[in-house]
């Protein structure tokens, strides 16, 4: 069964855990690691053969380009990861829309290919964002994977569906595929990357992806440039619980993603949404 690899290409200085100390109006003044370590993920995805899907923040592609034409030209699928890394539900539904529109444009314009896929910034696509949606729909884009069904102290929604789905909006259809998750003791428990990746051993990781699998599922795999770079920076007075979530076995990660490329097949979100 194929599967879906995902990259939200974001920077260590970028990441939901570290907003409230470091504000996005000084983040030109942290040494940028994004590009070399996005290549490090492009040689892994390489080296292993598999398409992947890239969410990319129109604030990296502004600032590095060649890197979005170097994905593209891949053969990767670029998709949005909004602009500025903003939580959905912090905006109005008219700046989530310019954060969607401006980007969708200039990825497409750096990459040449149409960009149908977005994926909102910490999962905040979140039960009190009815109308993101709906935006997105009118905004071009034909496939979300912001819906994370789980509790999250940044986002998630815990009683949204576990599968690839269809939502309903006043403005037409969008396809929901959200991060993978098992079910256990009544509980959604998360096992699509990141943070999650990191923190379990590579084996349950494994168990519980073939679990979806056995159940006839695909599930997208998320994973960020960052956590392939156990050099990067520390954050300076970074709160107990962000630290450890963000550092936790990072000098694992690389070799355990070519552990999973190689238990799973993966492709591009696009490809496994619509297959056939």
């Amino acid at each position: 069964m194929n599967n879906a690899f995902s990259v939200d290409v974001e920077d260590y200085f970028q990441v939901g855990a570290f907003a409230k100390i470091i504000a996005p109006d000084t983040w030109d003044t942290w040494v940028p690691r994004v590009a070399d370590n996005t290549k490090r993920l492009l040689d892994i995805t390489a080296a292993a053969n598999v398409k992947a899907t890239f969410f990319i923040l129109g604030w990296i592609a502004e600032r590095f380009p060649g890197l979005v034409r170097e994905i593209a030209d891949a053969g990767h699928e670029v998709a949005s990861h909004g602009f500025g890394h903003q939580l959905v539900y912090t905006l109005t539904d008219e700046q989530f829309r310019e954060d969607v529109r401006s980007t969708r444009k200039l990825l497409q314009d750096l990459s040449g290919q149409p960009v149908l896929g977005y994926r909102a910034p910490s999962f905040s696509i979140v039960a009190s964002t009815p109308w993101a949606h709906r935006i997105l729909v009118e905004e071009g884009y034909s496939y979300d994977s912001s819906v994370f069904p789980i509790y999250h102290d940044l986002g998630g929604n815990p009683h949204a569906p576990l599968d690839i789905h269809r939502i309903e909006t006043s403005s037409g259809t969008i396809l929901e595929f959200p991060p993978a998750v098992i079910r256990r003791f009544s509980k959604n428990i998360p096992t699509g990357g990141g943070g999650y990746f990191r923190f379990f051993p590579y084996w349950i990781t494994r168990r519980m992806l073939r679990e979806v699998n056995a159940k006839g599922r695909p599930f997208v795999f998320y994973v960020h440039p960052w956590e392939v770079d156990p050099g990067q920076p520390r954050i300076p007075n970074a709160p107990l619980k962000s630290r450890f979530r963000h550092y936790l076995n990072l000098r694992k990660t690389a070799d355990r993603l070519r552990r999973l490329l190689s238990d799973f097949c993966f492709t591009r979100v696009h490809d496994v949404l619509y297959a056939g």
